[in-house]
This record gives structure tokens, C-alpha cells and sequence, in this order.
């Protein structure tokens, strides 16, 4: 009928968080996945990609549980890769707010709307008995996802991430010169302390997705990494 949309066929991948190192990397892995036919970006600014497969939706993340619905969300692949410095939120007020508030929003909104799984970047050491305060509002942002009994939800906890940000981190930098020819001594329980490729986080989440699991999943950098490795083995994860 006129007027009707025609719902395209395959599956429907939701990104938070898509332009930021491995955001930028999930989105395109996505695009060319040939299970995902409809790639929907929650963005402030334009990404700067033309695709046929991709929908941006400027959105205000305070008013995320509002904003979305359940067209956009019902069935989909729920993707989270949302998270910020203190340093360039400006107060810790502001990291929380991107970091846990934001995230659990959209948590709230996958489980209002019927999303089939939940896929969420944390960083190794998350714990909300953490005192630190990065690592402890990543562990709090763990806990209360998991509180809310979403169908499948997936944390990956990478270690220092590699790869090229948009924004400069000059220590990140300096962590990252080192981290490249150390990888190879940590072996064994050193290993999830390896550092980890953004695209290797990204390439990751999406097997997660895409693989039977339980309701609740942690993992660590070393499982990161090797589930990324199986996923190009398999060559399940990028083209036909």
C-alpha cells in the first residue's frame, strides 16, 4: 500500500558511539556484514559515510529512552561503544553522564523495545568497588545493565586499546609505543593484560552477536583478541 515502508530484509544493527576508535571500526565491519541489512548510527554530527545500508539518527542521548522506538530497536543488534575521558568531558560529572547514564538508557530502551542482544565496550578492571573512579563507573554501568535482564547482553573489557583516534592522547600514545613489543612476552595469565586492536574489539563484537551464547557474557582482552582471530578464520564476519 502507499505510504506503507517496506521493512528491509535481514537483520538491523543499532550503534551508540560510532565515532569514536572502535565505533568508527564496528560501523564499517557492519556495513559490509552481509547479515545486517539496515545499520542505524545514534549520532550528534554527521559521520561523514554514504552507504545504502546506513540510517544516522540525531538523537539527544538525555532524551535517548524517549527518542527511540520500537521500529528502529525491536529484533536488533544493540551495539555500545559509547565512552569518553575526563579530560574532554570536562568534570567527572560529565564522563558519568557518557559513561554509565547514556549507556543505560539505551540498555533500557533495547529491553522496553524487544532488542535481541546488547553489545557494550567496558574497559579491563571495571568494578563498582573499584577506587578508582574511571574503573568503578565502568563497573557500575556493568552491574546495572546486568540488573535489568536484557535477553543476551555481551561486555567486552579490552586492555589499552591500539589505533589511530581522531582526538590526540599524548600518554595513551606513549602506552601504546610501548605496548606494541611487549604484547608478545604476555603469555599466559599476563595475557588478558595484552593490549588489544580497536579493530580487533570491533571485529569482536560483532561475533559475539552473531554466535549462540548465554543471557551473560564477559570478555576479557585475551578473549577479545581470539575471538576476533576465529571470527577471520571462519571469514564469517565480513563478506560472503
Amino acid at each position: 500500500m502507499a505510504g506503507n515502508k517496506v521493512k528491509p530484509q535481514g537483520l538491523t544493527a543499532v550503534v551508540a558511539g560510532a565515532t569514536g576508535l572502535v565505533g568508527r571500526e564496528l560501523v564499517q565491519l557492519l556495513l559490509e556484514h552481509p547479515a545486517y541489512s539496515r545499520v542505524i548510527a545514534i549520532v550528534r554530527r554527521e559521520l561523514g559515510i554514504s552507504h545504502a545500508k546506513l540510517e544516522e539518527r540525531h538523537l539527544s542521548f538525555e532524551r535517548l529512552e524517549e527518542e527511540m522506538d520500537g521500529e528502529l530497536m525491536q529484533g536488533a543488534d544493540v551495539f555500545c561503544a559509547l565512552g569518553t575521558t575526563i579530560k574532554k568531558a570536562g568534570s567527572q560529572e560529565a564522563f558519568r553522564r557518557v559513561d554509565y547514564t547514556y549507556p543505560v538508557k539505551l540498555g533500557r530502551a533495547a529491553l522496553r523495545f524487544h532488542s535481541a542482544r546488547f553489545i557494550i565496550v567496558t574497559a579491563m578492571g571495571s568494578s563498582e568497588r573499584s577506587k578508582i573512579f574511571y574503573n568503578r563507573v565502568k563497573g557500575e554501568v556493568e552491574r546495572d545493565l546486568s540488573a535489568l535482564g536484557l535477553p543476551r547482553l555481551v561486555i567486552l573489557r579490552p586492555s589499552l586499546l591500539l589505533g589511530e583516534r581522531a582526538e590526540s592522547r599524548p600518554a595513551e600514545k606513549m602506552g601504546i609505543m610501548l605496548a606494541r613489543p611487549l604484547g608478545a612476552l604476555m603469555i599466559g595469565p599476563l595475557a588478558k593484560y595484552r593490549a588489544v586492536e580497536g579493530s580487533d574489539v570491533a571485529l569482536a563484537m560483532i561475533r559475539a552477536a552473531r554466535r549462540e551464547g548465554p543471557s551473560f557474557e564477559v570478555l576479557e582482552s585475551d578473549a577479545i583478541a581470539s575471538l576476533a582471530a576465529a571470527a577471520l578464520d571462519r571469514d564469517d564476519s565480513i563478506k560472503p
